[in-house]
């Protein structure tokens, strides 16, 4: 067991399966990418910079996809509660998984063509 799956066995059943199926979205998109935690939640990096983070809270999954990734998508993520790099995605809604894959390559080919 490595430090992500810790991490996601510290929370309720439901909130397992989903931070289990982020995690599968981003390595799907990015096999590459380099899993541990960072800032206390799962991170990935590819070529040594970050990719994207998520964390669950109460009533939300975090997601953390700097702000590039977040002003890509401003208009897909205008529906959630937001921060500067962040989105909240609530625990009662829906989880855009497709989304999130879209982001996650984004962010792939942002940090591959820098």
């Amino acid at each position: 067991m490595n430090d992500v799956d810790r991490y996601i066995t510290l929370f309720p059943e439901q909130v397992q399966e989903i931070l289990s199926e982020i995690r599968t979205v981003i390595l799907k998109e990015v096999p590459d990418a380099e899993e541990k935690i960072s800032y206390g939640m799962p991170g990935y990096y590819l070529n040594a910079k970050p990719l994207v983070y998520f964390a669950a809270y109460k009533n939300h999954i975090g997601f953390y996809a700097t702000p590039t990734g977040h002003e890509k998508f401003e208009k897909q993520l205008a529906v959630y509660k937001q921060g500067k790099g962040s989105v909240q995605f609530p625990l009662d809604n829906e989880i855009p998984y497709k989304l999130i894959a879209e982001i996650v390559k984004f962010r792939e080919d942002t940090i591959k063509n820098k």
